[in-house]
């Protein structure tokens, strides 16, 4: 077992590298294992490892799964092996929006840290995904809530996102996650952006203009079919660069504020958490990094 210690430092490391990451103005492919999530732990690494990819975004479920036979130190030794390094896992939700489940997602919160540190992972998030009616006085409450979970990370050297989701009747929008966030004025509280809910919600182009340097902290990566938006849900994401959204320009604008970090790209369709994981990340390298090149971020 890694010492407490080594959990601890393992961050501090991988923040060298990120910081040599930004230094070079370019960004990175990984992918979400949602979008091979019925392949299980091991073999979606496996078959994207195969594929070159390098950059791994974890998701509960799946670890959950692989250790109830398995051990931390067995779940990190695949991602060795394998030559990957893992950039990200979320924490859950009901952290932001006041709600009487919080003190248990703060709790889930802290479970999760200590496993996701003894991984490697630098950073985690939680959703803003609710359908609750809120007042006013609830986003003073998010504030708090916001350096709550800063407070949390903090202890374990990694940082904590909140992502805005955009059928959420709390965040939806990049401007209403950049008001709080600022306002919390935590240093391991961070936004981060995901283009599907970007583009496809309440939001444009020339909101990330608003963006401060190296304000965002995660990108989910993922293009919006070309359909009626009003058919839009999470199943109807599809591969950079299959889509309609100007995915080129969001990345020249994150470049421009001084992004450098991963672009995960996060799919939650039958046809690709199906798939053979080795068959969809060669497709996914192909497609993501050919936009990636485009944009200059590659």
């Amino acid at each position: 077992m890694l010492s407490r210690r080594e959990m601890l430092l393992t961050p501090l490391a991988l923040g060298s590298a990120r910081v040599a990451s930004a230094a070079s103005g370019k960004m990175t492919l990984a992918i979400h294992q949602n979008t091979s999530a019925r392949a299980g732990y091991r073999a979606s690494l496996e078959g994207w490892a195969r594929a070159g990819i390098k950059y791994v975004e974890l998701i509960p479920q799946s670890l959950d799964e692989f250790l109830k036979a398995e051990t931390l130190p067995a779940a990190r030794r695949v991602l060795t092996d394998l030559g990957l390094t893992p950039v990200c896992c979320t924490c859950g939700a009901g952290l932001w929006e006041p709600n009487p489940n919080r003190a248990t997602a703060l709790e889930n919160m802290k479970r999760r840290c200590e496993m996701l540190t003894a991984l490697g992972i630098p950073r985690t998030y939680a959703t803003t995904t609710t359908t609750q009616k809120f007042m006013s006085d609830d986003y003073k409450v998010a504030v708090q809530n916001m350096r709550e979970a800063g407070d949390i990370a903090r202890q374990f050297n990694m940082t904590v996102m909140a992502e805005f989701v955009r059928t959420s009747t709390f965040i939806s929008t990049l401007t209403t996650l950049l008001t709080l966030t600022r306002e919390a004025a935590h240093p391991n509280m961070h936004p981060m952006l995901d283009c599907y809910h970007f583009w496809s919600g309440n939001n444009k182009l020339e909101d990330l203009d608003l963006l401060k340097p190296g304000e965002i902290a995660h990108v989910h990566f993922q293009d919006v079919a070309d359909i009626p938006r009003e058919l839009l849900d999470n199943a109807t994401r599809v591969i950079p660069g299959d889509g309609v959204s100007p995915l080129v320009k969001i990345l020249r604008k994150l470049a421009d504020k001084g992004y450098a970090g991963h672009l995960s790209v996060e799919l939650f369709g039958p046809k690709f958490q199906q798939a053979d994981p080795y068959e969809l990340a060669k497709e996914i390298r192909q497609k993501a990094e050919a936009v990636m090149r485009q944009a200059r971020v590659l």
